[in-house]
């Protein structure tokens, strides 16, 4: 993370959804250390126990607005009152088995929830760069294990992938029909999506969330149930991503913000693609106990055998790339639950410490690049 980036957000208005989930948490606990003046909007936690209480999240808001995405009238007058330089969106259904058993509701959060912030931010006409969060399962994935590019066919066979290119199409249709880059100095405002790996950290309790469900499953004595151990997923410290979305943003405040008007892939470095079983042995040697099950069923929920993303153009066009590779990222993961469960640190001070961490990496990274 250069100077540039650090600059950009001291003093700025941010408006964050989501900000009481897992990644929208660590993300407001990094923008209040940028200096930057956060309003959140969401949803309470969506987990017991959350990383947002735990971190007293709450304290370091400048707003902390408790409403329904969809809620037209709450969202813009939140909106308006925070007079944001930057939004993140983040908020979402985010569990692939939740959408099976609610797939309308996901739909509705995930697409059209995105389309009403968009119309909010229509209506309060200031200029502001947008950064829209949405995964790396948007893509049309056609089993061939290729890491996906840009500009690849978007689709899902579940109902969550579905959502999450829809959000993408919404996106992209409000970005030409009402936000067009190359009349960026009419309407002011630059926007964005970004697609991330799959991500691990300290502080997730996330239903279904594999290092979640390793923790619950330590807690209690019991094996690790693994429903698809040998799926391959790009795997990636929940800092990885954030420091993207803080990256691409920044580029949107900055003069080539309509070149940067599009979609960005976010993942680790591709050495790093690993298993799911892969991952949860690393986890069980850094905490130096647990067992897991293969828990499959035949008439389980399908999922993807191989996902992989392609972070070239990030690391072309913003100058991005991965600073902790996957067995860092666990060991952190490892020591953040064990601090913070032995009562060693506070849930806020391990987050600061792995923030400050990985900004002294990646600034070490900045200087060999340079």
């Amino acid at each position: 993370m250069d100077d540039a980036i650090r600059s950009s957000f001291a003093g700025r208005s941010v408006f964050l959804t989501g900000h009481t989930g897992f990644k929208g948490s660590w993300l407001s606990l990094w923008l209040d250390a940028l200096g930057a003046h956060v309003t959140g909007y969401a949803l309470d936690p969506p987990t017991s126990p959350s990383n947002f209480e735990l971190a007293e999240v709450a304290r370091v808001l400048a707003a902390d607005h408790r409403a329904d995405l969809r809620d037209r009238a709450s969202l813009e007058a939140a909106l308006r009152a925070s007079r944001p330089d930057v939004i993140f969106h983040l908020a979402a259904q985010s569990v692939v088995l939740e959408s099976y058993a609610e797939p309308s509701e996901t739909f509705s959060v995930n697409v059209m929830g995105t389309a009403v912030l968009l119309d909010a931010i229509r209506a309060i006409g200031r200029p502001v760069a947008v950064v829209v969060v949405t995964s790396d399962k948007c893509y049309d994935n056609d089993g061939s294990g290729r890491p996906f590019e840009e500009g690849d066919p978007l689709g899902g066979h579940d109902p969550y992938s579905a959502s999450k290119a829809g959000t993408e199409l919404v996106t992209a249709s409000y970005r030409a029909s009402f936000f067009p880059p190359d009349a960026l100095a009419r309407h002011g405002v630059a926007l964005a999506t970004a697609r991330a790996g799959n991500v691990i950290g300290g502080g997730d309790w996330t239903a279904d969330g594999l290092i979640a469900d390793a923790v619950r499953a330590l807690g209690t004595g019991r094996p690790i149930r693994l429903r698809h151990p040998t799926a391959v997923r790009p795997w990636q410290h929940v800092l990885e991503p954030l420091d993207g979305y803080l990256t691409l943003a920044s580029r949107l405040l900055g003069p080539d913000a309509a070149a940067t008007s599009g979609a960005w892939n976010f993942g680790p470095d591709p050495r790093d693609d690993a298993t799911v079983q892969t991952v949860v042995e690393r986890f069980l040697a850094g905490q130096g106990d647990g067992t897991w099950i293969d828990a499959s069923l035949p008439d389980d929920p399908p999922e993807a055998a191989v996902l992989r993303l392609s972070i070239a153009k990030a690391q072309e066009a913003l100058g991005w790339r991965p600073t902790w590779r996957l067995d860092e990222a666990i060991d952190r993961t490892v020591a953040w639950y064990r601090d913070v469960g032995r009562g060693a640190r506070s849930a806020r001070a391990a987050c600061l410490a792995d923030v400050d961490a990985y900004v002294a990496a990646s600034v070490t990274w900045d200087d060999r690049a340079g």
